[in-house]
């Protein structure tokens, strides 16, 4: 699969800054069913860091859901992401068209990690 760039000309919303804040107001306005993931998973990041003493665990928080909301702001992609992992989550592993949607999930990331990369 070629990753598709991630363009601005399709949003939903300007992209967010990586604060817990701006990406709450996002996930909000573009995948509000997931609020409550983000909030919980913040306060895990949270709770790691202070056991761990290192920040690792907030940036890596941070990271991933400013990823969600690059695909999510899209709805082309946001649909893409949620047909690709359906079909992952009800074939079986050794159909070709799990490997083609996993793909596609992996490609979706990965041009979103880049696209974010390079704001």
């Amino acid at each position: 699969m070629t990753a598709q760039h991630i363009g601005p000309s399709e949003s939903l919303i300007p992209r967010p800054q990586r604060t817990p804040a701006a990406l709450r107001v996002a996930i909000a306005q573009v995948a509000p069913h997931r609020l409550g993931e983000l909030e919980q998973q913040k306060d895990e990041a949270i709770a790691l860091a202070a056991q761990t003493g290192s920040l690792g665990p907030i940036l890596q928080f941070l990271e991933s859901w400013a990823v969600t909301v690059e695909i999510a702001r899209f709805p082309s992609l946001a649909t893409r992401l949620h047909s690709a992992e359906y079909t992952v989550q009800t074939l079986d592993k050794g159909d070709p068209s799990w490997r083609k949607a996993m793909d596609v999930v992996h490609g979706l990331y990965a041009s979103a990690r880049e696209s974010l990369d390079h704001e």
